[in-house]
């Protein structure tokens, strides 16, 4: 069992204890310390990426020798007075450690100097709380105690379960180095590091993609009851979270359910609004697994069934946009090459309409706003801390996973456009993999309703 008290003060923690919490007796308290039967984790207990976290952190070490790095899996963040959110670890502790649960709050990983370039990981945590010896963490904490939120490894089982060195966060104190909570180098070779993605990566990643494409064919499956509801767009995002929590982590990010003019908002996350058979759905979502690894798939469907006429104008332009937008992805190409593809299929769609008088120039952007893409991994829009030239301006790399999503989102109020196309939003999204010799998305699930051509219920990789 763990010391009960604080390495650092050697007195008992103090207890995160609500007003409302009746006091301990001491009858109380000897009687609950009393009496519980070993709970060991099994001895082969590991963490998914265990073999693969030693080299993750070589290449860090290597990025920043005789430095000590810090990389917290961060804290608690109040939702409403006692109440907190869901915790997720940071991704790049995530990354390096495999650890990737709840329990990790306020955990951290510290590569210590060791040798003329090298260093040794050391991970502090919060280790399990015995039940003995005065220690009433376990049954009063409504923050940390195990009857409040669950069982923790004890400081050997966490060995066990990393690979790693582990000791007492209470013996961490104030540390001292480079912290990737506040280091803008740090963090950015963070994101860097993980641009590339292994195999068993790609792996996690395909596995989010078939988790969402079940998850969209249940939406679809639950249609009818979802037009019947006045809050219809909220029985979408009900039903695509079942899945997620089903079958994974939950969702990797808010998911849009989007109906009418709401698509032309591109982050609409209220889904407050109802169902009209006349429109269309715009459904943009992920899960994201045990392992954190997300999905982002985006599909535009007609309530009705059937597009009318201007809405399969705008789907079948995006469509030609998102393919041309694939098209031009390989490994050596430039990182903005597929959104310029996409963009120049919808600025000269938009000029044979009318919308604009030609395609030339970004006039088009009034109509579609925002990039067509984004990388794709542990966190939605991953390794965002990247530079510049590693990203934005660098070039794709075989590996690299990353979305396909043009858009387009034509609103409501804008008197540029003739009154028909008003209040129509598409956005079309699959996930895609950066392979040797480039190639078409293997697709998931089958075309949208409607004959919209191209496209399925689930992303590709």
């Amino acid at each position: 069992m763990t010391d009960p008290h604080s390495p650092a003060t050697g007195r008992a923690p103090r207890l995160n204890i609500g007003s409302h919490d009746l006091p301990v007796s001491p009858e109380l308290s000897r009687f609950m310390a009393a009496d519980w039967a070993p709970s060991p984790l099994p001895d082969a207990a590991r963490v998914s990426a265990y073999a693969l976290t030693p080299a993750r952190r070589a290449r860090l070490s290597a990025r920043f020798p005789g430095e000590r790095l810090i990389i917290p899996a961060g804290e608690l963040k109040v939702r409403s007075n006692d109440c907190d959110h869901r915790f997720r670890p940071h991704s790049a502790y995530a990354w390096l450690t495999g650890l990737t649960g709840e329990d990790q709050v306020g955990h951290v990983l510290v590569l210590e100097p060791s040798g003329p370039h090298g260093h040794e990981p050391v991970l502090y945590l919060r280790p399990r709380s015995p039940r003995a010896d005065g220690n009433e963490e376990f049954y009063r904490d409504r923050r940390y105690g195990e009857f409040w939120v669950g069982r923790r490894p004890d400081l050997d089982e966490a060995e066990r379960l990393t690979g790693l060195r582990c000791a007492h966060l209470d013996a961490l104190g104030s540390p001292t180095g480079r912290n990737a909570a506040t280091d803008a180098e740090l963090a950015s070779a963070l994101s860097e590091l993980r641009l590339v993605k292994d195999a068993w990566e790609v792996g996690q990643l395909q596995l989010a993609v078939d988790h969402t494409t079940a998850g969209f064919e249940d939406v679809v499956r639950s249609l009818p009851r979802a037009l019947a509801h006045p809050r219809g767009e909220r029985w979408i995002e009900g039903v695509f979270g079942l899945r997620a929590r089903a079958e994974g982590n939950g969702t990797g990010y808010d998911t849009i359910a989007a109906s009418g003019a709401h698509a032309c908002v591109l982050h609409w996350i209220r889904n407050d609004g109802p169902l009209d058979r006349g429109d269309l759905l715009l459904l943009d979502a992920g899960v994201e697994t045990d392992s954190l690894y997300t999905a982002d798939i985006t599909r535009t469907l007609p309530l009705s069934g059937r597009f009318s006429p201007v809405q399969r104008q705008v789907y079948e332009l995006v469509l030609a946009a998102q393919e041309a937008g694939m098209a031009a992805l390989r490994p050596g190409a430039s990182f903005r090459d597929f959104h310029r593809a996409g963009m120049r299929v919808i600025a000269e769609g938009l000029a044979e309409w009318g919308v604009l008088k030609d395609a030339r120039g970004d006039l088009h952007r009034r109509y579609t706003l925002c990039s067509s893409g984004h990388m794709l991994g542990l966190d939605v829009h991953d390794c965002a801390r990247a530079r510049a030239q590693t990203y934005l301006d660098g070039v794709l790399e075989e590996g690299q996973v990353l979305t396909v999503e043009p858009g387009l989102y034509l609103q409501p109020d804008d008197e540029t456009l003739p009154p028909e196309l008003r209040g129509i939003g598409v956005r079309i999204e699959d996930d895609l993999v950066i392979t040797a010799t480039g190639g078409p998305p293997i697709w998931g699930g089958q075309p949208p309703p409607g004959g919209g051509g191209g496209g399925g219920l689930g992303g590709g990789l």
